[in-house]
């Protein structure tokens, strides 16, 4: 008969890190652990980090997302939703795990940059990940009471970076072209000013309509209200920086004028320009 492959854990930290964002409960390395049956899905009450570090594996979950594991992988475990994971075949597994809990990855959760609806991520390099994990947790000798805030800096930092990398990798090779373009286009001020949808549909070759449609299906918003997002965003680091004025920015922007654009601000962020710039700049 074959033999399993012996389990080995390497645990990083000596006790939980506690901070007033959250805490992180464990750390470590575990070679061979045994998998969860995905036929008896496992709940638990706090979140849970894996890197893959080596072998070949599945994830399932209560929400039918289903994975193959490879290196470079890895699984993000959500409180209260039931999942399994493990080696294919009983096989050789290295990985590294974070436990942790608190309001910040709540508010992650509640914001989505951290969602049960992708559980999975393709982060790559996992020798370089499983270096920056035990980072994380590394000791600090001389600096006992700061050690637990650093610790979750590093692992927040970590975190999104990992998020990050996971969507930048995240490119459908079948995914038409055009929607980065014209992503591009509509959120950047070009030489000659703003380009409208309509031109910007004329750029990436396709009828308007059809463009519009196609855009908002894939975005979750329309051409025109997406440009108007980033045109706010763009005039809200003009006011912060205060090299220019509300009638220079409105200009800038395409408006008719103040009125107009102040008007389209306030819809946008709540404020005027002229209180978002007090509040901004203290005065």
């Amino acid at each position: 008969m074959p033999h399993s492959p012996e389990y080995r854990a390497q645990p990083w930290l000596k006790s939980p890190l506690r901070t007033p964002l959250g805490e992180i409960q464990l750390a470590g390395l575990l070679h061979n652990v045994q998998g969860i049956d995905p036929v008896r899905l496992r709940t638990l009450s706090c979140f849970t980090l894996v890197l893959m570090v080596s072998g070949r594996g599945y994830y399932r979950d209560q929400n039918s997302i289903q994975h193959d594991l490879a290196p470079g992988n890895v699984i993000l475990v959500f409180p209260g939703v039931a999942h399994a994971y493990g080696p294919v075949d009983n096989g050789e597994w290295t990985q590294v795990y974070v436990v942790f809990a608190g309001p910040q990855f709540d508010l992650w959760r509640s914001t989505g940059i951290i969602t049960p609806a992708r559980p999975v991520w393709k982060v790559g390099s996992p020798d370089y990940w499983r270096q920056r994990l035990f980072e994380v947790a590394k000791d600090e000798p001389g600096h006992p009471s700061g050690m637990p805030l650093r610790a979750m800096g590093r692992f927040l930092h970590v975190l999104s970076e990992m998020a990050a990398t996971d969507a930048e990798n995240d490119r459908d090779p079948g995914r038409d072209p055009w929607l980065e373009t014209a992503v591009r286009l509509l959120g950047d001020r070009g030489t000659s000013g703003w380009l409208s949808a309509r031109e910007v549909s004329k750029h990436v070759g396709l009828n308007y309509d059809n463009f519009r449609k196609r855009f908002t299906q894939l975005t979750g918003e329309s051409p025109m209200r997406y440009q108007k997002r980033r045109r706010i965003d763009w005039a809200c680091a003009a006011i912060y920086h205060g090299e220019a004025s509300l009638k220079q920015i409105a200009d800038e922007l395409g408006f008719c004028d103040v009125f107009h654009f102040s008007k389209a601000f306030k819809q946008a962020t709540s404020f005027a320009p002229s209180e978002y710039r007090r509040r901004v700049r203290g005065r």
